[in-house]
C-alpha cells in the first residue's frame, strides 16, 4: 500500500488519506477577517478562509496538532472538531491543556494509531523551535510528526510543524527516511519583533531538503495570514535556483483538491 491522498485545506491544515485512515493536521476552519493574539503583544489577521468547510470535511480518525496555543494552527472551528476525532496527537503541554482524547508526545517519542481493517500508523514526534534561540518560554512547545506504516516505498510522511531551521530539525536527516514532506514555511515575523523569524524561509527549506532529501515536498503554512511574510512567489524563486534534485521535488497542491502522492 503506497497511495497517499493529500488535500490542502489552507494554511497548515491538510487532510491525509491512506489505507482507510483520514488524518487531519492543524485544524483551522474559521472564516477570514478576525485578528488573533499570539502573546507578548503579537497578533495577526486571517486573510482567507478554508478551501473545504468544516461541515464538508467528513469523518476524521485522528488529528495531528503541532501546537494548540496559536490561532493559525488551531482556531475556534478547528477546536470544535477535536472531540469527534478518535485521537488528537499533540505536544505534552497541549495534551494537558486539551484533555479528553488528546495524547501528548515529546520529541522522538512515538504513538500508534490503530483501527480494524487499516494499517497501524506509527507517529514519531520530531523537534521544532518556533523562533530564535531561547524563545521557547515565549512561543511555547511545538512538534512535527513523522508517519510510518507497512508498505511505504519511499519513507515516512513528515509534517515539519512550525519551526525555524536548527539542529533538532536537521537531526531528522539522520534518524528518518522521508518520502513526503509537508513543510511549514511562510517566514513568519511580526512588526513588534523586527526581522526575527518564527518559521522557515524558503532558503532555509532548500537547505533542509538538501539534508533530508525527501522524494516530494509539499509547501504549506505560507498563505492566508498577514504574518506569513513569504508567499508562493518567494518560495518558487528560492527553489528555482536550488540544485536540480531539490528543485524537482516540490509539489504545489491546489487548495481543496485531493491529490495523489506516492508514499
Amino acid at each position: 500500500m503506497t497511495g497517499l491522498r493529500v488535500t490542502h485545506v489552507g494554511g497548515p491544515t491538510a487532510l491525509l488519506e491512506v489505507g482507510g485512515w483520514r488524518i487531519l493536521t492543524d485544524p483551522t476552519f474559521d472564516p477570514p477577517g478576525r485578528r488573533y493574539a499570539f502573546g507578548w503583544g503579537t497578533s495577526s489577521r486571517k486573510l482567507t478562509g478554508p478551501a473545504v468547510a468544516a461541515g464538508d470535511l467528513g469523518p476524521v480518525d485522528a488529528v495531528l496538532l503541532t501546537h494548540d496555543h496559536h490561532g493559525d494552527n488551531l482556531d475556534d472551528a478547528g477546536r470544535a472538531l477535536l472531540p469527534a476525532a478518535g485521537t488528537v496527537v499533540t505536544t505534552a503541554a497541549g495534551a494537558a491543556r486539551l484533555g479528553g482524547n488528546a495524547q501528548g508526545l515529546t520529541p522522538w517519542s512515538t504513538a500508534r494509531l490503530a483501527k480494524p481493517g487499516s494499517p497501524t500508523i506509527e507517529v514519531t514526534a520530531t523537534p521544532c523551535r518556533h523562533g530564535p534561540p531561547l524563545s521557547r518560554p515565549v512561543v511555547g512547545d511545538v512538534v512535527g510528526f513523522a508517519l510510518r506504516w507497512p508498505g511505504q516505498r519511499h519513507g515516512a510522511v513528515w509534517v515539519s510543524g512550525d519551526t525555524v531551521l536548527f539542529g533538532g530539525v536537521r537531526a531528522v536527516a539522520d534518524r528518518i527516511q522521508v518520502g513526503v514532506a509537508l513543510l511549514h514555511l511562510g517566514g513568519v515575523r511580526f512588526p513588534l519583533t523586527g526581522p526575527v523569524r518564527y518559521t522557515m524561509t524558503a532558503d532555509r527549506a532548500v537547505e533542509l531538503c538538501r539534508l533530508v532529501r525527501p522524494r516530494t515536498v509539499v509547501p504549506v503554512h505560507y498563505e492566508g495570514w498577514a504574518h506569513f511574510r513569504q508567499g508562493r512567489a518567494g518560495i518558487e524563486r528560492a527553489f528555482a535556483v536550488a540544485p536540480p534534485d531539490v528543485r524537482r521535488t516540490v509539489r504545489w497542491l491546489e487548495p481543496g483538491v485531493p491529490t495523489e502522492l506516492e508514499a
